[in-house]
């Protein structure tokens, strides 16, 4: 008989259990509102081991694919494979970022106030007081969803809540996601997913603050343009096409919207809140540049005070926004899972047990580590990565071009042998490719505001991945632009941080409205050259400090 396992705990196989028996025998919990009937497709988990020891996906499962099942449906069909399994919505580490804060800010002025016993939206009267009222700050990002409850009569924070993306069956980045949607019978189970997440945050988050779900007038929401379209409902194929564009750029472009900001009931979304709720989706820059890089702005201030900076918020899609002289361009970079934990064999995100910094010996071996939680290291999260790259270039075991040096006769490398955590060559390439993504939004934006690195005044580095990086370690690869080290400001979750803020004032949002028409959207693959720059990206050496060759064309977001 052989065993089920999550993480470092295991049991017996049982044949005929479902996956979802042996979680409760496991201690794992796994999301459902349907009485594990099949109906909710909350309870999504996938399968790492054993596969084959399950019965054949049913009917209700027909909108999964690759290695995830519903666990009220896979039963255990055979009892001689390992079955090894894990819940989608996993809790990742919340940024510190996203803290509680004391107060509200300067600008306080929300859309939902009260007067008297009155609660109303703007001018209009849409509740009586019943003793709260909140807000919802919305992160919806692709690997990672952040919600922040704010009480909108103070401006304090009162709860965040973080959780993996539970819309993962349907792939790891916004391509695989438009792509999964254009399938037929599973129309609106990637929008599902997410507002059955945000409502169970939300609930939570409710009553760990002493309040109450209807106590939740109006939800703001940040993401990615796929993300952000896909939770109001609309279709996301505009945006996997040329010229990669969201519907509601398309409809702003032909003069039939004032800008691209999204408001809608909560109700009609699906979503959990007052029955008077409702939800604004923070406009997008252009393209695959969404929301949540104009949250990351407002975050930051870009380039407030007249100076010349960066933004760069890192994830499968990173978006690069520039401010000099006045003027701000903007790229997104398709960079993959790669430093999310897809494609490298002992790649994870950052739970606990990822390996976030690590120190590599003569042999490749770690010399000394650390993991998330203090618990014993069962793959390598984004940072950790980074830093083994970088060890591995400075102890020679590493060619720039990411392989193994031919005298050595390698393989792979025992990174961590005790724990089995080993790193190929054909990790060292998926890598590359992904850093090279980085590299050239990066590069292609300076190059085209006429900025070198050392003009770079300030450079913020935003979201999860960003935040635990060693600097020097991500120059040294070149997945940063060489700014002075001292120059570099981690800014951690920027995006929910936005979103909390045009939460809270009217005026933000009308700022954001106007910004949005403003920025230069760069598409990188215009660029005459682009792919000799990500060529040259995907080396593991440090990005020039001068810019050379013919200068990408410019296209401008709006006419």
């Amino acid at each position: 008989m052989s065993t089920v396992a999550h993480g470092a705990e295991t049991r017996p196989l049982v044949v005929g259990n479902t996956i979802f028996d042996h979680a409760d025998d496991l201690g794992v919990e796994v999301p459902t509102s349907c009485l594990r009937r099949g109906e909710c497709h909350e309870c999504v988990v996938e399968i790492s081991e054993g596969m084959g020891a399950l019965t054949e996906r049913t009917e209700t499962e027909r909108f999964l694919r690759g290695d995830f099942r519903l666990a009220c449906q896979a039963r255990v069909l055979r009892d001689d494979l390992p079955v090894r399994f894990a819940p989608l919505r996993r809790r990742p580490r919340i940024l510190d970022a996203s803290r509680l804060r004391e107060r509200g800010p300067a600008d306080f002025c929300p859309a939902v106030t009260r007067v008297g016993d009155e609660v109303r939206y703007g001018d209009t009267a849409v509740d009586r007081y019943r003793g709260a009222i909140c807000g919802l700050a919305v992160d919806l990002g692709t690997t990672t969803v952040v919600l922040e409850l704010v009480d909108l009569e103070s401006g304090v924070t009162l709860g965040v809540a973080g959780f993996e993306n539970p819309q993962q069956f349907g792939g790891s980045d916004v391509m695989n996601r438009i792509s999964y949607e254009a399938r037929p019978g599973v129309a609106g189970e990637l929008r599902n997913a997410a507002v059955a997440a945000i409502n169970r945050g939300t609930r939570d988050l409710a009553r760990r603050a002493g309040r109450r779900v209807p106590h939740v007038y109006e939800i703001v929401v940040a993401g990615n343009s796929t993300m952000r379209d896909i939770l109001f409902g609309l279709s996301v194929q505009s945006i996997g096409e040329m010229p990669y564009k969201s519907l509601t750029e398309h409809e702003y472009l032909a003069g039939r919207r004032p800008h691209t900001a999204l408001v809608a009931d909560s109700r009609s979304l699906g979503l959990r809140a007052n029955r008077q709720a409702k939800v604004y989706g923070i406009p997008l820059v252009a393209s695959h540049v969404g929301a949540d890089a104009v949250a990351c702005v407002e975050t930051v201030r870009l380039g407030e005070e007249g100076r010349t900076e960066m933004l760069v918020d890192m994830g499968t899609n990173t978006e690069v926004v520039l401010s000099h002289g006045g003027r701000m361009w903007a790229a997104s970079c398709p960079a993959g899972p790669a430093f999310e934990g897809g494609l490298v064999t002992y790649g994870m995100r950052a739970y606990d047990g990822a390996v976030e910094s690590i120190t590599v010996s003569g042999d490749g071996t770690a010399s000394s580590y650390r993991t998330i939680g203090d618990e014993p290291a069962v793959g390598i999260c984004g940072s950790g990565l980074v830093d083994l790259l970088a060890g591995l270039r400075r102890q020679g075991l590493m060619t720039e071009r990411g392989a193994f040096p031919h005298d050595r006769k390698l393989s792979d490398i025992d990174v961590i042998p005790e724990r089995g955590i080993t790193f190929s060559r054909e990790d060292a390439s998926n890598l590359a490719q992904a850093k090279a993504a980085n590299y050239c939004g990066q590069l292609i934006v300076m190059r085209t505001a006429g900025v070198e690195p050392a003009e770079i005044d300030r450079l913020y580095l935003a979201g999860g991945f960003a935040t635990y990086l060693d600097v020097s370690a991500a120059i040294e690869i070149g997945l940063i632009a060489p700014v002075a080290i001292e120059r570099v400001v981690k800014v951690g979750n920027a995006a929910v941080e936005g979103a909390r803020a045009l939460l809270l004032s009217k005026k933000k949002r009308r700022w954001a409205e106007e910004l949005t028409k403003q920025v230069t959207h760069i598409e990188l693959e215009t660029t005459p050259d682009f792919f000799d720059i990500f060529v040259e990206g995907c080396q593991l050496k440090p990005m020039p400090p001068v810019f050379a060759g013919p200068e990408p064309v410019a296209q401008p977001v709006r006419s």
